[in-house]
């Protein structure tokens, strides 16, 4: 498997392969609202369609990122997250860096998104798939964001094949690249945010988004009915 990794203004329109990366905080958040139970996710490509489809899906919850936006349910916090009951529900979700991404390689034949928490499984869903090629996009900070290149670092190093045709998983020491994004930017933003009282930022978001492989599934987005839909898969039985 021959990684490479791009920013949302390079990646290629319809790749074979991609696993777009935003590991803060679009993608920890959509992994731990499948984790509280949420059926699927809608990307939206501005928050006026995000509130549109809301309106229309009288049970459906908005996020957002940025500070709190009058009809939106969450500011994209994983910690503010665990306040909110996704059980059963449609989530639309808008981002600048995370949904921007997967909108902008809607096309390739396998999609996932990815962030540290869901790492492992997106990792052994690349292997059993065996493709010649995966593009990594990189949302944040213009495909420079450190936190996100590590993330998608290591899941290229867990995804390497392990030589002897087989689906097991190399052993990669995830300290590493976990330090790397816990010295980046964008949680050294998060952390600002939280010391200047910035709503919508909570303490433990850095720390929620820097667990490793801690959800055993993988984010496979797929279009549905004219919309990009990202939902979670058994890595294991896909």
């Amino acid at each position: 498997m021959q990684p490479t990794y791009t920013g949302i203004a390079d990646a290629p329109g319809a790749p074979e392969v991609a696993v777009v990366v935003d590991v803060m905080r679009a993608f920890t958040v959509a992994a731990w609202a499948f984790r509280g139970g949420a059926e699927r996710i809608v990307f939206a490509a501005t928050q006026e369609e995000a509130l549109r489809l809301k309106s229309r899906h009288g049970d459906w919850l908005a996020f957002q990122d940025g500070p709190p936006v009058p009809g939106f349910d969450l500011a994209n916090s994983p910690a503010l997250l665990r306040s909110l009951d996704v059980r059963g529900r449609t989530v639309v979700q808008k981002t600048a860096a995370g949904t921007a991404g997967a909108l902008a390689v809607a096309d390739a034949r396998l999609l996932l998104c990815a962030s540290f928490a869901v790492a492992g499984a997106t990792a052994q869903l690349l292997r059993r798939a065996r493709p010649e090629a995966v593009t990594f996009v990189v949302t944040g900070d213009g495909g420079r964001a450190e936190e996100d290149l590590a993330c998608a670092q290591y899941i290229a190093a867990l995804a390497a094949p392990d030589g002897a045709g087989t689906d097991a998983a190399p052993v990669v020491d995830p300290a590493p690249y976990v330090e790397r994004a816990r010295r980046s930017g964008g949680a050294g933003r998060l952390a600002e945010g939280v010391r200047l009282g910035w709503e919508g930022v909570h303490p433990e978001d850095v720390s929620m988004c820097l667990e490793v492989d801690t959800l055993p599934f993988a984010m496979v987005a797929a279009r549905v009915d004219g919309h990009l839909v990202l939902r979670p898969v058994d890595a294991a039985s896909r």
